[in-house]
């Protein structure tokens, strides 16, 4: 029998999509029904659950991906671990949801991202860009007894783009109006926008990592309280604090927000280092904890504002704000005062799950790869051409 001979006898299916984004505080877990592909597809979320990672895996992932030393056998233990704790998320949901594992007909996975390198790079004697997610989705195949579509990034990139983002597929099959601008914001670790003109066909998408999302803000909380608190929980931290123009205006004078399209960016760009610089500015300036956090509250909102009047082809007049971040009542305040005019408003407003939005996303790209279909946006991503994203692990 072929591979997916019994997956291509279904009109419908059940598909689990994982994420763990540049957070890195646990795993996303998804259940869809999904029915059709392309433009046809039809999807219905089934469950959601959310599995931290204990801490010393959390405390490790964020480690090697700020760029410190590891060996090879670290990261061969922790693309094996990595592996497992998908393989764990995945029967958890399950039985949450109250389905067999054996009902499972595919599984998509982003994996964690440990660097990204969207920039061409010379590397002994070459050009590169590369990307590079742990979490062995052999594993998870083996666990599930499914086939198992991941490491999505690279493709694109081997087509010359820049691997992200790549939730735009799945936000033009799942909002794109006839007669409306619609925008949506996701706000996890890095924030990102997609701008779905009104009637816009593929191409005509517009998409990009708008800076940082909750990483700043995560960063200086864990700072504050000596790791006891590991973000802004509805914002209540930035509400005790008062925005600093001074740290603001410092902020927004990095070069990345003024950085043409196609561009993306991470945890190289935002992680340890850049929150040092932020702290370093700060302490002659006489701020609290509450300021500083509040001040990074407001860089994020303002980094949304920014990104929408430098590169929208068509202003939005509706944003849905989804991830983490719209969980964050200051944050949510900041970006409805810096955007008058535009429906700000959370993707539960529409009927969606703001904390299952990515790991739906990778539902639908796993899906769309089974059937062949090319699943980037090169307008958005800047590849030279479209390609089917995903390894398959039957």
């Amino acid at each position: 029998m072929l591979p997916l001979e019994n997956f291509y006898k279904k009109d419908k299916h059940l598909v689990i999509g994982l994420m763990s984004g540049t957070s890195a505080d646990g795993i996303d877990a998804a259940l869809c029904e999904i029915e059709g592909f392309g433009t046809d597809t039809k999807i219905v979320q089934k469950d959601f659950l959310f599995t931290p990672f204990p801490e010393e895996v959390r405390n490790k992932i964020l480690w090697i991906a700020s760029g410190k030393e590891c060996n090879a056998e670290e990261l061969c233990k922790l693309k094996a671990l990595l592996g497992i704790l998908y393989s764990d998320a995945c029967r958890a949901l399950c039985e949450h949801a109250g389905v067999s594992a054996s009902e499972i007909d595919l599984v998509g996975n982003h994996g964690q991202t440990i660097w990204h390198i969207p920039k061409p790079t010379d590397y002994l004697g070459k050009t590169i860009i590369s990307t590079y997610q742990l979490g062995e989705d052999a594993l998870i195949a083996e666990a599930m007894g499914c086939p198992v579509i991941g490491d999505f990034r690279v493709r694109d990139m081997a087509a010359g783009g820049q691997g992200a983002p790549l939730v735009p597929y799945t936000e033009f099959l799942l909002y794109r109006s006839e007669t409306e601008c619609v925008a949506l914001q996701n706000i996890g670790g890095i924030g990102n926008i997609t701008i779905l003109p009104p009637a816009c066909k593929l191409g005509e998408v517009t998409a990009f990592d708008t800076g940082p999302g909750n990483m700043v803000m995560d960063a200086l909380i864990i700072h504050a309280t000596r790791g006891k608190q590991q973000y802004d929980e509805g914002g209540e931290f930035a509400a005790r604090g008062r925005v600093n123009e001074k740290l603001l205006n410092y902020m927004l004078s990095d070069s990345y927000l003024s950085k043409p399209l196609p561009k993306t960016t991470g945890r190289e760009q935002y992680g340890p280092e850049y929150v040092d610089r932020i702290l370093s500015f700060a302490e002659p300036l006489g701020m609290t904890d509450y300021d500083n956090v509040a001040t990074a509250t407001r860089f994020t909102a303002e980094t949304i504002k920014i990104g929408i009047e430098k590169f929208a082809p068509v202003k939005p007049t509706r944003l849905i704000v989804g991830g983490g971040g719209s969980h964050n009542r200051i944050l949510m305040k900041n970006i409805k005062e810096l955007l008058p005019g535009c429906n700000v408003c959370t993707c539960e407003d529409m009927g969606f799950s703001s904390d299952a939005k990515e790991a739906v996303a990778f539902a639908i790209l796993a899906h769309e790869a089974a059937y062949g279909m090319a699943n980037n946006v090169t307008s958005v991503t800047g590849a030279k051409h479209p390609v089917v994203m995903g390894k398959i692990s039957i």
